[in-house]
């Protein structure tokens, strides 16, 4: 729980603030941008929210935060931003919050869908997001891209019965499936897993129709107007990382969903295979 004797100094006056806890894990800036923003190490309310909307978001980035690090001094609307999630991004698409400190407050998402749906990589084993998974159908299948975004997939796993699958190349906590090598898996008609070492050894992205679920392989960086990737957070190998974005040239797709970093629509699949290419130059330089 956040403590207004903790907030930092360069919050905007007012109900919402952020303490020294904050991880500047992201998600309260990507997620609603109109009240917090980075402030170099640590996020920081800019401006308070006003409006039911912008209020409404505030709230449920303070539910999303993995350490609890955002407080509000009014706690009306708390209640109902506990309920929000999952948040529809779009299409099939939601963001399910609740991000977990386990997994340095990485974002996972559900796909809707009618065959059964998934989720990719795990969130924070919070019982008013799994009643609501409950009502929209449960959870079918657990893709976890890779071993730092496990979090609480055991709980969802003894909720839901569901088959969790991930890379044999991590380390793996009894997962259902393990699958290995570098060739692209349909798991469904409409679901792909490609391999995608280099993050770490077990690296994996999911492709749903046009969306391609990332893990911490690839991302939006919003400073540098590009997609990106990280050398200095790379476990692994950063040239076999450079291989495997290569390798998603082949892939269709507009959304980029990543767990850390934020997210990013290009116009078209060929529009974002033109911004990936022109970012693996930038990052075959770095």
């Amino acid at each position: 729980m956040a403590h207004r004797k903790d907030a930092y100094p360069d919050n905007c006056p007012g109900t919402f603030f952020v303490d020294r806890t904050c991880i500047d894990c992201g998600t309260c800036y990507q997620f609603a941008p109109a009240t917090f923003a980075d402030a170099g190490g640590h996020a920081r309310v800019h401006a308070q929210p006003e409006g039911e909307g912008a209020r409404l978001a505030a709230s449920m980035a303070l539910v999303a935060c993995p350490v609890g690090s955002i407080g509000c001094e009014d706690r009306a609307g708390i209640a109902a931003a506990s309920r929000a999630f999952p948040h529809p991004l779009a299409g099939d698409v939601s963001f399910c919050g609740y991000t977990s400190e386990k997994s340095f407050g990485a974002w996972s998402y559900l796909i809707r869908r009618g065959e059964g749906n998934v989720l990719v990589d795990s969130p924070r084993a919070a019982e008013p997001l799994m009643q609501n998974l409950e009502a929209l159908g449960g959870v079918a299948m657990l893709v976890l891209s890779h071993q730092d975004d496990v979090a609480d997939h055991g709980a969802y796993h003894a909720r839901f019965g569901c088959e969790r699958i991930m890379h044999r190349g991590d380390r793996n906590p009894g997962v259902e499936r393990l699958v290995e090598g570098v060739t692209p898996i349909p798991l469904a008609e409409d679901l792909l897993l490609i391999p995608t070492p280099g993050h770490t050894a077990g690296s994996v992205c999911l492709l749903y129709r046009d969306f391609l679920f990332t893990g911490d392989h690839l991302w939006w960086n919003p400073d540098q107007g590009r997609l990106s990737a990280s050398r200095t957070y790379n476990w692994h190998s950063w040239a076999q990382q450079l291989d495997s974005l290569e390798k998603l040239l082949a892939f269709d797709f507009t959304w980029v969903l990543p767990g850390h970093g934020s997210l990013h629509q290009a116009e078209s699949p060929a529009a974002m295979r033109a911004e990936l290419k022109a970012a693996i130059q930038v990052l075959k330089g770095s």
